[in-house]
């Protein structure tokens, strides 16, 4: 028989504390039945001797320190999980928010998962394509990576995600039938939700996407959720139906200030910037949750997306994320403002993974010397760009004024892109080749003399 606990001891924004509990547990749900028979769920987030720190879902107001009565659930929060879930869009715990109502579950989960044991994990080494030039050949993501992009307030970062969800593929996967998407947006405004599902029908690929959307006006508690939600159930399809998920989660800094104004209720000391100390490991909670595990056909792969508070790259959130990640893809404010789109910096972006993932077998054997080479002639710009700053571009000498002449090409045919654009990599490849033309083959110092011989077609002219 289920007990029930008559009164709070305190309220204090979005927790609410119980005294005289037995039996209960940290992550335990709670169901909170208010003065005029309303429900509210709740989560224990902290026990202390026979006193509980609960998370309340749908805020404390209209919660009584008197008459409000806690039952436990017996169990740690669970969402359900079914294929059906593909094409439906659900609010921030699970919850269909898309008016077609509730969905057949095929079973139930934790939402906080299971750690996977690193001895079964295999090693990611398949590409996937995103129709974007500036990652696919600069900045690979390789199916089970975990690549986050680092942008900055007023940055086209949803288009951008929007158009990774809408073209993203795994190559030669047939009829790409086994590819899935999980987005996750968290704290985002209404006007940018419905951007998200007003763009997932419009180019018809909603059948294959699970949103979850947790809105700015939604409560805190709610957004600490909503990732674990999106987590498991990337993790059900892929290891339950063998499917391949990309997960992307928007906007991890909205989840990591919520974790700040959670843990500031909580009354734990701050670290960094008032973020809690556990920042870390919290992040990594769900970081880790990406892989490929042996035996397994499906995978998970995640594009967290952060802005950076002021641009900074030092921040706590895009620093203690750059620990856990394979890469990062940093979004350039001098090229939105440029109006290049997408605004990927090539110097600051890498993809620690893609060498395993790239060449002959998986994209095309010139892919790893085609982008070295562009990367090195790109960084030579930047050095042309800086002197001309200082001697006048006039003044430069023949080879700085063609490596100026490929920079201005180089952003304005392979960095830009319209948002509906979707190159293959051979396309991409391609253009690159065709970019390197502009320069002298003496400069080509990291592509070798076969592959110069088979691709390069000199355009340039003394």
């Amino acid at each position: 028989m289920a007990v029930e606990y008559l009164g709070l001891s305190n309220i204090e924004g979005p927790l609410a504390v119980i005294e005289g509990i037995k039996g209960a547990a940290s992550e335990e749900m709670v169901t909170m039945t208010l003065d005029d028979g309303s429900r509210r769920i709740g989560r224990i987030i902290q026990m202390s001797g026979d006193k509980a720190v609960i998370q309340v879902f749908e805020g404390t107001s209209g919660l009584s320190l008197e008459n409000t009565r806690t039952r436990l659930n017996g169990e740690p929060m669970r969402i359900k999980l079914s294929k059906e879930m593909l094409g439906r869009t659900l609010d921030g715990i699970g919850r269909p928010i898309d008016g077609y109502g509730d969905y057949f579950a095929d079973e139930t989960r934790d939402v906080n998962g299971q750690p996977i044991n690193p001895v079964s994990r295999r090693y990611p080494n398949n590409f996937i394509q995103t129709g974007i030039s500036s990652i696919d050949c600069l900045a690979t993501l390789i199916r089970g990576q975990k690549l986050p992009i680092f942008s900055g307030e007023g940055m086209p970062h949803d288009n951008l995600a929007v158009q990774i969800a809408r073209q993203a593929k795994v190559i030669g996967s047939g009829e790409d039938s086994g590819f899935a998407i999980v987005f996750a947006a968290m704290g985002v405004k209404h006007d940018v939700a419905n951007y998200f599902k007003r763009s997932f029908e419009e180019s018809g690929v909603l059948n294959k996407v699970v949103m979850f959307l947790n809105l700015s006006n939604d409560p805190v508690v709610e957004r600490i959720i909503t990732p674990r939600c999106a987590l498991t159930a990337a993790e059900y399809l892929a290891f339950r139906h063998n499917m391949h998920v990309l997960v992307i989660l928007t906007d991890m800094t909205s989840y990591a200030e919520a974790l700040r104004e959670i843990s500031s209720s909580k009354g734990e000391i701050p670290s960094r910037k008032g973020y809690p100390g556990y920042l870390y490991s919290d992040l990594a909670s769900l970081y880790e949750r990406a892989g490929i595990i042996k035996d397994a056909e499906g995978s998970v792969t995640q594009v967290p997306i952060l802005t950076m508070p002021n641009d900074d790259i030092t921040h706590p959130i895009p620093d203690l994320t750059g620990y856990i990640t394979e890469g990062q893809i940093v979004l350039g404010r001098d090229l939105n403002l440029a109006g290049i789109y997408p605004p990927v910096s090539v110097l600051p972006s890498l993809s620690r993974l893609m060498k395993d993932g790239i060449g002959e077998g998986y994209t095309r054997e010139d892919h790893p010397e085609l982008s070295n080479q562009l990367f090195a002639a790109y960084s030579k710009v930047e050095d042309a760009k800086s002197l001309a700053s200082v001697i006048g571009e006039d003044e430069l000498s023949d080879i700085d004024k063609k490596y100026i002449a490929f920079g201005k090409e180089f952003e304005k045919r392979f960095l830009t892109q319209a948002k509906d654009e979707n190159r293959t990599i051979n396309e991409t490849l391609d253009l690159g080749w065709e970019l390197l033309g502009m320069l002298p083959r003496t400069e080509l110092d990291r592509i070798s003399e076969e592959m110069l011989d088979k691709y390069y077609k000199p355009v340039y002219t003394d």
